[in-house]
């Protein structure tokens, strides 16, 4: 059977235009190749349109918009991850106005379908105090214990996100003056993160511990589980839960009810505007493309001394205004001031 011009270019928007051209990594192309399974499942179940019969002059806003009710009402989703799926269509639909000029005006009418307004998200942190102690917190006796302490470290010390840290391999860490780690974020961008001296002196032990030295070793992952397989997210994730739980239960007003492992890379941020960085040099450490990303810890940071202020008790500014209404004498000269 021939396949239909849609069948065409959507093979070609996630199998070449978004790995080549758009450069988005795998975890992104896996999320819009998904958005695309539910859009034919709902268009063959709902609409009696077969995926190997669907067309682009199926492709229209109305369709659309009724996926996406479908979504939220049928799937239980919520408005962030329906923005999702229609942040989806709209790239490929303006992959379409390039590529099929005859499709641009059904390509523009989808793509003025508005995202929907989320909550705003909130940041989780913890103080400077908490993160030590939490750091303290793996077993620095047992070769397990160390790799977990040096996980958590690396992850707080270079504001990794969580695939960054479990994608990072021997060869991205350089311990040699200046230390550094290179991380690879969203679409495939990599950026050189400086480590402090102690991070550095950390890894350099554990790279020695687990013989991880030799240049025939630089593709390994960096850290690795029990079956010796590169460390997923989850995995990374268990760990930061484990040492979490035990963090909270000892010292549990430190610490809110729970802490992610992106809690890790938030409060390093706070952290570095609490010590002066100023904010574009945190964006280029953090890997934000937009500053207003970044500009959050600020508003943050802002809201903390704010608090800091009302609690201090060094208010010498009175709050009593003057009675001037009972001096005729300055109101007069204030009303023909200028005239």
């Amino acid at each position: 059977m021939k396949p239909t011009n849609f069948a065409y270019y959507l093979t070609n928007f996630l199998s070449k235009y978004l790995p080549g051209i758009a450069g988005l990594s795998p975890h992104t192309i896996m999320s819009y190749r998904d958005t695309f399974s539910l859009f034919l499942d709902f268009c063959s179940e709902h609409k009696k349109i077969k995926p190997e019969k669907f067309s682009l002059n199926n492709l229209k806003r109305k369709l659309v918009e009724e996926y996406l009710e479908w979504l939220e009402k049928n799937r239980n989703c919520i408005a962030s991850t329906r923005n999702v799926r229609l942040a989806a269509l709209h790239s490929f639909c303006r992959y379409l106005q390039m590529e099929y000029p005859d499709y641009i005006h059904s390509a523009q009418q989808i793509l003025s379908i508005p995202m929907k307004r989320t909550k705003k998200i909130s940041v989780e942190y913890i103080t400077l105090d908490a993160m030590k102690f939490l750091l303290e917190k793996p077993d620095k006796m047992m070769k397990r214990g160390r790799r977990d302490m040096v996980l958590l470290s690396l992850l707080y010390d270079s504001g990794a996100r969580v695939q960054e840290l479990a994608d990072l391999k021997v060869g991205d860490i350089r311990t040699a003056s200046p230390s550094t780690v290179k991380l690879t974020g969203k679409g495939n961008k990599r950026r050189i993160v400086p480590l402090m001296k102690p991070m550095s002196e950390l890894l350099r032990q554990y790279l020695k511990e687990n013989n991880l030295t030799e240049p025939d070793t630089f593709a390994y992952p960096l850290f690795r589980n029990r079956s010796k397989d590169k460390l997923t997210r989850a995995g990374v994730a268990y760990i930061v839960k484990k040492y979490a739980g035990e963090a909270i239960k000892e010292a549990p007003e430190l610490f809110s009810d729970k802490l992610s492992p992106h809690c890790f890379r938030h409060s390093k941020a706070i952290h570095l505007l609490q010590s002066g960085v100023n904010l574009i040099y945190i964006q280029d450490f953090l890997g934000h493309v937009d500053i207003q990303t970044t500009e959050i810890y600020a508003r943050i940071d802002g809201e903390m001394k704010r608090k800091a202020l009302e609690k201090s008790n060094n208010n010498i500014v009175s709050d009593k205004m003057p009675e001037w209404k009972s001096n005729t004498g300055l109101m007069n000269w204030l009303k023909n001031l200028g005239t």
